[in-house]
C-alpha cells in the first residue's frame, strides 16, 4: 500500500500547497479588504503589525498557491505565523486549543506555521510554477 500511495505524493503535496496558500491569502484579504467575510477587527492602512501581516498573508498566500518561489516564501510565511503566535496568542494563555479565556486562540497560527515550515523542506510539488521552471531556487540544493 505504501508503494501505491507514495507515487501520488508529489501531486498531493501540490494540492496541500494550493489549499494552504489560498486559505492564507483569504485570511490576509479578510484583514485588508474585509473580503471574503468581514474581519472582526478593523485594520487601518499602514498600521503595525496588522496591516503588514495582512499584506504578507495575501502576497505569500498567492505565491504559495501558485507554487512560485515556494520554499523562500513559505519560510517567510512560517516565520510570520511563529511571530503571530508568540506576540499575540501565547501571552494570553498557555494552551492554544481554545479561544480566550480558556486558551489563547493560536491554533490556526501554529497550523499555518508548521504547514509552511514543511513546504520549506519539500518545495511546491510536481504541479507548481517552480517545477515548471525546472531549475533549483536559492533554497533548493538538489
Amino acid at each position: 500500500m505504501t508503494k501505491d500511495l507514495s507515487r501520488y505524493a508529489p501531486a498531493v503535496l501540490s494540492v496541500f500547497r494550493v489549499v494552504y496558500g489560498l486559505l492564507f491569502a483569504a485570511y490576509g484579504s479578510r484583514s485588508l479588504f474585509d473580503w471574503p467575510v468581514p474581519s472582526p477587527v478593523r485594520v487601518e492602512v499602514g498600521s503595525w503589525p496588522g496591516w503588514y501581516a495582512g499584506l504578507i498573508e495575501v502576497v505569500a498566500g498567492v505565491l504559495i498557491a501558485a507554487g512560485l518561489f515556494t520554499r523562500a516564501v513559505a519560510f517567510v510565511a512560517s516565520g510570520e505565523m511563529a511571530v503571530a503566535y508568540f506576540w499575540i496568542h501565547q501571552p494570553q494563555a498557555l494552551w492554544p486549543v481554545a479561544d480566550p479565556p480558556a486558551g489563547n486562540g493560536g491554533g490556526l497560527s501554529i497550523l499555518f506555521c508548521f504547514a509552511f515550515f514543511l513546504l520549506v523542506f519539500t518545495g511546491g510539488g510536481s504541479c507548481s510554477i517552480d517545477a515548471l521552471r525546472g531549475r533549483p531556487l536559492p533554497l533548493d540544493r538538489r
